[in-house]
Parts: structure tokens; C-alpha cells; sequence
């Protein structure tokens, strides 16, 4: 039975801009084992070129069809949901093109969604129109939930504050395509064509990647090399089925036994 991973970036891949020790050699054994692999981010900003041209700096060679984003993901929810529909987006590059490719057009009028991803271009103004809109029967999605990282001097609010305000002025609660929602959790694993026995996800975050994995039946690796730390692990109802203190020190042979 082939099996292939589903591989969070940020903490598990890199941190900031410097790569995690030992990244490198990691998805070079993949590629060198064929085995199938593809990097999944809740970031919707970034197009896949924008990932893989961020960790080609660090010496990592991967193309386009090994990233797989929020915004694609929200992208083909919404054309699944209402094909050739019009979207007013609250995001920048990634996120627009994926709806453009999915045949969406942006509007600002009467949308049949309002779409709300990271960005720091949009002003107060425009989530006042897209209070209207929903007002208005928009209906009301997030790319994903990720809270702001509560660090001096974060110039991007995290995309939680971001809905919670908008929430709290319509009354009206976003649907969140991104981690840990099976819409994305399942969306990747198609995107990489396999099923759910045959997908191992390796995540640094209990609250998405590690969770969405649990409730599809994915196998879990957690990482120790970005947020989680081994004391958290007390504070949930559900475990990974292996920790690791980074991919560098990942058996790969071992994780595909899983």
C-alpha cells in the first residue's frame, strides 16, 4: 500500500525565514524514495510559487504541485458550493488568484460570498462593506481561523480577529475552509490522490494539523520543532500516534508503517 504526507510548513519546515535544521534532507529522502508528498498551509496570501520560491532560498527544491493552500482549498469549496459565483474578498495574491482559477469574479456589489484571508492591504472601510454585504444575505467564509501570534510589533492580524469582529457585527458565524476543517484536510489528500489509510500528516499545532488528522483518520507525527511543547500534550482528549523533536529526526521507513 502506497502511503504519502501531508506536511505543515511553518514550524515544521521552517521558522521566520531560517530553515529547521535538517528540512532539507528530509524532503530530499522523499523525492528520492518517490514518495508522495505535498506542503499544506493555512496561509492564503502566498500563491504555491510564492512557497516555492520561500524554501528554494533555504535549499529546498520542490514545484507548485507540492503546495497546497487555504485558498485553494476555499477555492474549490466555493466553486463546489456555486460554480462561476462572485466573491468581495478581504485578502491579497494567493487567494484571489486561486478564485479567478476556479472561475469566481470579485465584485463590489451584492456578492454571493464574502471571503475573508490574510492581508494587510485592506482597510476598516472595506470589512464596514462586508458587514453590509452579509447584512445583505453574503454569505460569510474564512480562509481559516489562525489566531494573531500575540508578539510585539506583528504588523498581520491573525484572520480569527479579524472574523470575530466582523462576526460580532453581523451576527453571523464565518465557515472556515482551512485546518483543521475536513474540507481542506480532505480536499489535500485528494489533491495528492490518496485515501484517508494512506495519509500520514506531520504538523507542529494539536489544534490543527494534528487534530483535523484524528478526526480523518489520518496517521499523526507531531513535531516538537515549533509551537507544541511535550507538556501540552496533557491538555487533549486525543494524542498523535508519534512525536518527534523535528523532521530531522523522523524514521521515515517507520512513519510509513503507521
Amino acid at each position: 500500500m502506497k502511503k504519502g504526507f501531508l506536511i505543515d510548513m511553518d514550524g515544521v519546515i521552517y521558522s521566520g525565514d531560517d530553515m529547521i535544521p535538517g528540512a532539507d534532507k528530509f524532503i530530499h529522502t522523499l523525492q528520492k524514495e518517490k514518495i508522495p508528498f505535498l506542503f499544506m498551509t493555512n496561509n492564503s496570501q502566498r500563491t504555491p510559487l510564492d512557497a516555492v520560491n520561500k524554501v528554494a532560498k533555504m535549499g529546498i527544491k520542490i514545484k507548485e504541485e507540492n503546495v497546497y493552500t487555504s485558498a485553494m482549498a476555499t477555492a474549490w469549496f466555493l466553486s463546489f458550493m456555486n460554480p462561476n459565483g462572485t466573491a468581495y474578498v478581504l485578502g491579497e495574491g494567493g487567494l484571489i488568484t486561486s478564485l479567478h482559477q476556479h472561475g469566481y469574479t470579485m465584485v463590489n456589489h451584492s456578492p454571493d460570498f464574502v471571503v475573508v484571508g490574510e492581508g494587510r492591504n485592506f482597510t476598516l472601510e472595506m470589512v464596514n462593506t462586508a458587514v453590509d454585504m452579509i447584512l445583505s444575505g453574503s454569505k460569510f467564509i474564512a480562509t481559516n481561523l489562525d489566531p494573531s501570534p500575540k508578539k510585539k510589533g506583528w504588523s498581520n492580524l491573525g484572520i480569527k480577529a479579524v472574523v470575530a469582529m466582523i462576526e460580532e457585527a453581523t451576527g453571523k458565524k464565518a465557515f472556515s475552509v482551512g485546518k483543521p476543517s475536513p474540507v481542506m484536510m480532505r480536499s489535500a489528500r485528494k489533491y495528492l490522490g490518496l485515501e484517508a489509510r494512506e495519509t500520514i500528516i506531520i504538523g507542529d499545532t494539536m489544534d490543527t494539523d494534528i487534530l483535523g488528522g484524528v478526526q480523518l483518520g489520518y496517521s499523526t507525527i507531531l513535531t516538537l520543532s515549533g509551537v507544541s511543547k511535550p507538556e501540552d500534550l496533557k491538555d487533549y482528549a486525543f494524542k498523535p500516534e508519534m512525536i518527534i523533536d523535528s523532521v530531522a529526526h523522523l524514521d521515515v521507513k517507520k512513519a510509513l508503517e503507521l
